[in-house]
């Protein structure tokens, strides 16, 4: 049983009160979009490790691989279909682990530790029974669905180089294990074949993405240029950018705006790869989990991992990534939810209001201030106006922010000063006590906790006068729903 609070305490509120508020504008250039992404950018994972996934002295994983995660749970249910649709992952490191029962395969054994196996595993089956209960489950919850293969079947790893895998079935690259660029490029080619073969309507025949794994410029490269045009539907790479699970500096990392810059490189060079090449899905990133291995214990089911999570998504749709697809769903320590209760973690309920409130198109925004005010903006999900997040890393600063109109084709004119007449719809996330390592989250100072009946609570707006700045306080997070404000890119 869960102690159910109905209000944040007051000492964060006086807290948050106390700390030093410094003015800002903010500019929002509505004249044109700088990038767009799939209405359904939030994406998360289903993974395949077993409970003996064990990392850093920790195993964090319990039943919820895809092998023995209970589907039944009205708490993992609800969560999935209060998004309305999520899409998910299915895949991971051992999916190149994984056979199929399926033709003259007879037994179908579970993954097993084993230390000459890849990743320290055994090979793993899916049977058809369990794949049907699966698609079972993704059609009642209303999933759109990415599934990801097994792409070293066939092969056997090189005896000179380690971690290369040679053979002449399909192959792909992956964190432990890699093959040959022009190989893999020529095994797409085979895949896209086959699936066009199987699946003989365009308008029922399913995207090829790939290759995963970590980004290289060379290796991308190679793979789109032997692939050629129409093979590949969509680049996916993965992010890890705050390293190994069990660094003591994983908090100063979060909070640190030049480290978190730091990965914009890797989303510039997907970008150039994908504007080079122009596959038809542009580019995703169909994994990341912020910290490797399972994740930070202390740190990624926090409210304190939204200052990365969230941060993250907003760069990444900066660089036209498509879709951000977070590892993981549930499992690990970087799970949305809870891996044994399926109750949600902070991150969830982030990712939920990015999904409701963030429309496709975004849109450029400059400050002058404190870089710890992280800002992006896009069009509105499905109703007029934009939609803001304000990330705030700093411990004693807040912010009172003010809003002004790019004026559209000539930048040395001032820009409109902005003063809405319709109520703001506002949304501020705050961790309970104001201890970012809590990981109860505060909406508009209500903690989020399901109700009896398991279902996500209501995450309704405070209304705000137009005419008074927006506040963002020290160590939080805010969406911001501008319904009057004119931005011809979102029209």
């Amino acid at each position: 049983m869960y102690f159910k609070f109905t209000f944040c305490p007051i000492i964060l509120l006086l807290w948050a009160s106390l700390s030093f508020a410094q003015n800002v504008n903010v500019v929002i250039h509505g004249a044109a979009s700088i990038a767009k992404t799939d209405d359904n950018f939030v994406c998360v994972t289903l993974d395949w490790w077993p409970a003996e996934k064990c990392d850093y002295n920790q195993c964090p994983w319990g039943k919820a691989g895809i092998l023995n995660l209970d589907l039944r749970y009205g708490a993992l249910i609800n969560a999935i279909k209060a998004f309305n649709p999520l899409r998910i992952k299915v895949g991971g490191s051992l999916q190149d682990n994984v056979v199929y029962k399926v033709g003259e395969v007879s037994s179908c054994p579970n993954f097993m530790k084993r230390e000459d196996g890849l990743f320290g595993f055994s090979q793993g089956c899916l049977s058809m029974e369990r794949l049907d209960q699966f698609n079972r489950f993704f059609n009642h919850t209303g999933v759109k669905l990415t599934f990801g293969l097994n792409a070293l079947f066939g092969r056997n790893e090189s005896q000179t180089e380690k971690g290369l895998w040679i053979g002449n079935q399909l192959s792909g690259p992956g964190m432990g294990a890699k093959v040959d660029a022009k190989q893999y490029g020529k095994d797409v080619i085979v895949l896209k074949n086959l699936v066009k073969e199987l699946y003989a309507h365009p308008e029922t025949q399913p995207k090829v993405l790939g290759p995963g794994g970590f980004y290289e410029e060379k290796w991308f490269n190679t793979f789109l240029e032997v692939s050629g045009q129409g093979i590949v539907d969509g680049l996916t790479h993965h992010i890890y950018n705050l390293g190994p699970g069990d660094d003591p500096n994983m908090m100063n990392k979060i909070l640190d705006p030049s480290y978190l810059n730091q990965v914009s490189q890797t989303y510039k060079g997907v970008s150039d790869v994908v504007n080079k090449f122009r596959p038809q899905l542009g580019a995703w990133v169909s994994e990341s989990g912020g910290a490797l291995n399972g994740g930070s214990k202390d740190v990624s089911r926090t409210f304190a991992d939204g200052f990365w999570y969230l941060d993250q998504m907003g760069m990444a749709s900066t660089y036209d990534q498509k879709v951000f697809c977070r590892q993981a769903l549930i499992g690990g320590n970087y799970g949305l939810l809870n891996a044994t209760t399926f109750v949600p973690n902070p991150d969830y309920y982030g990712a939920l209001l990015w999904h409701r409130l963030m429309g496709s198109t975004v849109l450029a925004v400059t400050k002058e201030s404190d870089p710890n005010l992280r800002v992006y903006a896009h069009c509105a999900k499905k109703k007029p106006g934009v939609s803001l997040i304000f990330i705030n890393l700093s411990k004693d600063r807040s912010f009172n922010i003010t809003f002004s109109n790019a004026k559209p084709g000539d930048a040395g004119k001032p820009n409109y000063e902005f003063v809405g007449k319709q109520n703001r719809e506002e949304y501020h996330l705050r961790a309970l006590t104001g201890d970012t390592k809590d990981d109860i989250v505060c909406l508009n100072d209500v903690p989020m906790v399901q109700t009896d009946s398991e279902d996500i609570p209501a995450m309704d707006p405070k209304l705000v006068d137009a005419s008074t700045p927006i506040s963002i306080a020290a160590q939080s997070i805010a969406y911001v729903t501008i319904r009057d404000f004119e931005a011809p890119a979102c029209v």
